[in-house]
C-alpha cells in the first residue's frame, strides 16, 4: 500500500472517530431533529465501522468509508444536529 494512501486512511480514521466524541445532539431525542441527529450519527458511526473493517483488505474503501461518515457529522453540525467545537481541525463550520 502507498504511503500517502496508509498516512491519508490513518489520518480519515482519527479525524471521523474524534469529530464523533466531539459531537454532541442539540435537540431532544424524542424530536424530529432529534431523530435526524440519531439517523446522522448512526451513518457516522457505521461507516467508521466500515472503514475499520475494510482498513487491511481495501485501503481505498477504508478512506471512502471514513470520509462519507465525517461527512454525516459535518452536514449535522452546519445544520444545527449537533453541537461541535468551531475552533480546530474536526468540523468546516
Amino acid at each position: 500500500m502507498p504511503a500517502d494512501l496508509d498516512e491519508k486512511t490513518d489520518r480519515y480514521e482519527d479525524l471521523l472517530a474524534e469529530a464523533l466524541a466531539a459531537a454532541e445532539v442539540t435537540a431532544p431525542p424524542d424530536s424530529p431533529l432529534g431523530e435526524a441527529a440519531a439517523e446522522c450519527e448512526e451513518m457516522a458511526r457505521s461507516y467508521l465501522e466500515d472503514g475499520r473493517h475494510f482498513r487491511d483488505d481495501d485501503p481505498v474503501n477504508a478512506l471512502a468509508a471514513f470520509s462519507y461518515g465525517h461527512a454525516w457529522l459535518d452536514a449535522g453540525a452546519r445544520i444545527g444536529l449537533f453541537d461541535v467545537p468551531e475552533e480546530g481541525h474536526l468540523f468546516t463550520v
